[in-house]
């Protein structure tokens, strides 16, 4: 992000080093989960679609070393298919996962969904889930969590699910948007493909895949002379309305919401399935501090016009020391190795 240039920047200029400093842990090695639901398919051609798009994840997350639990699939154990159904396999799952730390957790889901008026739900073979049942499993989380839901009907799981510490994308944005939902195609394409790198610093944000694919999604659309019957969104601000696409200039939203609540995309930013060279090298606790003070350092540019002129500039040299600290850390700690 630009926001790592204004770091070089302060290392060079000689600021201030202040902050914490953090030790390389146990903790800060955790990896980062993947859990990956493969929804009943009904028909074999969705089943073919549904088990491609479920490929270019799990490939994404084999190279990224990630831990993976899949759900959905004919490869679980007998045992499993006679005692669980994928609904608890997925409860299970998600019990068994740390609860805190800075590790991400990305849950997938990959499938057909429904929406009665009232409630949506995911379709499995067997028992579906709701977004209720879903919030529930959830709530014991505070670590970092990505919830992709790529049904059609799926935006009221934004509306359920969105939180603190959250991305929340969808393939709608209404649960009444019931028809086949081809967006789980793009963006299973482009989540690890270096093609979707807007801001070209050699990794693909989740933000930059979600774009990009919803572009793709527009075209496909437009190619066959189709009304769209699905709109993306994405939150990560915690407010539960959710973007379109549309409001982004590159990867960044222009356009705010009426309540004039915190933009949406900043910490999808911060997120990728298969990180860049020199960002695999940072332990989870100190990326997720630094992601903490990029996202801290955005958030003081917005509100400029509340602070006088000082104010503003020390609030932001704060930062940035911090921040320089880190790095600095992160370069002796490579140097050591």
């Amino acid at each position: 992000m630009m926001i790592r240039l204004f770091v070089l920047f302060a290392c060079l200029a000689g600021l201030p080093i202040c902050g914490a400093v953090f030790a390389a842990d146990a903790q800060t090695s955790a990896k980062p989960t993947l859990i990956l639901v493969k929804g009943a398919a009904g028909e074999e051609e969705y089943a073919k679609q549904f088990s491609d798009w479920c490929s270019h994840w799990q490939k994404g997350a084999e190279k990224a070393q990630m831990n993976i639990i899949k759900v959905g699939f004919d490869d679980i154990s007998a045992a499993d298919k006679q005692h669980s159904t994928d609904k608890e396999l997925l409860s299970q799952g998600l019990e068994k996962e740390p609860k805190t730390g800075p590790a991400e957790l990305w849950l997938v889901l990959i499938g057909h969904g429904t929406f009665d008026g009232k409630e949506a739900k995911f379709n499995l073979r067997g028992p579906d889930f709701s977004a209720t049942e879903l919030a529930k499993w959830l709530e014991p989380f505070q670590r970092p969590l990505a919830i992709i839901d790529t049904s059609a009907a799926s935006a009221p799981f934004l509306n359920k699910l969105s939180g603190k510490n959250r991305i929340i994308i969808t393939s709608t944005r209404s649960g009444h948007e019931q028809n086949f939902s081809h967006f789980g195609q793009y963006l299973s394409e482009v989540i690890a493909d270096p093609a979707a790198d807007l801001d070209k610093d050699g990794q693909t944000s989740l933000l930059e895949a979600w774009l990009l694919a919803s572009r793709r999604l527009t075209a496909f659309y437009e190619a066959d002379h189709r009304l769209a019957t699905e709109h993306p969104l994405l939150d990560d601000n915690g407010d539960g309305h959710g973007t379109p696409p549309d409001w982004f200039r590159g990867i960044y939203a222009t356009k705010k919401s009426n309540d004039n609540s915190a933009l949406d995309g900043i910490r999808a930013h911060q997120w990728h399935l298969v990180r860049g060279g020199s960002e695999q090298q940072w332990p989870a606790e100190m990326r997720a501090r630094r992601d903490q003070l990029e996202s801290a350092i955005i958030d003081l540019r917005q509100a400029k016009s509340k602070f006088s002129e000082d104010e503003y500039y020390k609030k932001l040299e704060n930062y940035l020391t911090d921040m320089a600290l880190l790095y600095e850390q992160q370069s002796t700690n490579k140097i050591k190795k």
